[in-house]
């Protein structure tokens, strides 16, 4: 039997790719695949897979990728304080690399011949799954409809009609991805360069009023809770303090990046959970973290974040930066204080056993207690001889 596996999100596109590859690419057995990558509601899930089988599909999977989007991607996220040119929290590249290495791996149980997925030929996801799966399933055909035929949505929309599936999309004035890692909002505002998206674009209204103070729990990099409550999992966490903080209008912003494929693109974002961990995790690493394991680990974040956004998730390169990333984070525990405000937020603090801002070595600025006058005096002499030599040699020059 001729069997393909869809990445299936119930949408325009994937409906017409579902169709099209039982009806004009003569694919026997088509079955469908959602990931979740915590964007649906249970009612949402049980829908998508209502309008696939409905399509046809010879059976539909829903797989839950939530935790391994955390545990394989998002730790390390934090861990490396990584927010793509110092706004984005990379959700939908993160979303991507899981969602393809689950559904590789789901067509290989299945033993099929192929994987599809709904991409344009217009953005980064068609880059993602592409490279993801020749890497995790080199031996299986990668078919892209929408891509192959330029089809429209009209022209999608058109030939469900045609094929008897009475499907009424009308196009929503946003299109959103939702997930763990923040939500991404595009609409005719993000087309342009100069229009911002208005507060009905965002999938949380601006509800909360009042000044709120949260204290965030860290244990070695993780965030494992807030105000006194441990959650079981990082997951949970997560998704409380985002309902927390998004009715404040936290974590809103506008992304202006270069795609995979060298054109400029422009993304509206709600994320009020990663960028609130970012900013506090980064905060305890300055008090816990060595000056030069910060410098490091900056530089390295850089590249996983880069290596991510451009589909290379099975890039070796980055398991070694997550190792990195992961010895680095054995004293990064203690609180973090936060004060919450409509559109603002402030990290006012912090408290850690492993806190290297400690008063047995002195005081900055006030009082030194672990060193002398003249063991400052021999040290900045030290520093500079090499500037002292170099002045000097070459002064008639300078």
């Amino acid at each position: 039997m001729k069997r393909i596996v869809l990445a299936f999100s119930g949408g325009l596109d994937t409906s017409y790719c579902l169709l099209a590859l039982r009806a004009e690419y003569g694919w026997e057995e088509v079955h469908t695949v959602t990931v979740d990558t915590g964007g649906f509601t249970a009612d949402e899930r049980a829908a998508i897979e209502h309008r696939a089988l409905e399509l046809g599909a010879t059976s539909h999977t829903t797989l839950d990728g939530t935790r391994p989007l955390y545990e394989l991607c998002v730790r390390y996220l934090v861990f490396g304080n990584v927010l793509r040119y110092g706004t984005y929290p990379l959700s939908v590249s993160a979303e991507r690399a899981i969602q393809a290495r689950l559904i590789a791996q789901h067509a290989r149980a299945l033993g099929a011949q192929a994987l599809a997925h709904g991409s344009t030929g217009a953005g980064n996801d068609q880059i993602r799954f592409d490279a993801s799966w020749s890497v995790l399933a080199p031996e299986m055909e990668i078919v892209t409809p929408i891509r192959d035929h330029n089809i429209t949505r009209e022209q999608a929309l058109a030939f469900l009609h045609k094929h008897g599936v009475a499907l009424e999309y009308n196009r929503p004035p946003y299109s959103i991805n939702r997930g763990l890692w923040g939500t991404t909002i595009g609409g005719h505002q993000t087309l342009t360069s100069h229009k911002p998206l208005p507060d009905d674009a965002f999938p949380t209204p601006i509800t909360a009023t009042d000044n709120r103070r949260v204290t965030l729990h860290f244990a070695c990099g993780e965030l494992v809770g807030f105000d006194g409550t441990l959650f079981e999992h990082p997951v949970q966490a997560i998704g409380g303090l985002e309902d927390i903080a998004a009715p404040y209008g936290i974590g809103r912003g506008m992304h202006v990046g270069d795609t995979i494929i060298g054109t400029k693109g422009r993304v509206g974002f709600q994320a009020a959970a990663p960028l609130l961990m970012i900013a506090a995790h980064h905060a305890l690493e300055k008090h816990t973290l060595t000056k030069w394991q910060l410098i490091l680990k900056e530089q390295i974040a850089q590249w996983y974040g880069q290596l991510l956004h451009e589909g290379m998730f099975e890039e070796p390169a980055l398991r070694a930066i997550e190792a990195m990333l992961e010895t680095t984070q054995q004293t990064v525990t203690g609180d973090v204080f936060v004060c919450l405000e409509p559109k603002r937020f402030e990290v006012e603090g912090i408290v850690s056993p492993h806190d290297l801002m400690h008063p047995r070595f002195g005081m900055y600025g006030e009082q030194s207690s672990d060193w002398s006058a003249a063991d400052v005096r021999g040290f900045a002499r030290i520093a500079a001889q090499q500037l002292r030599i170099y002045h000097t040699i070459n002064a008639d020059q300078l």
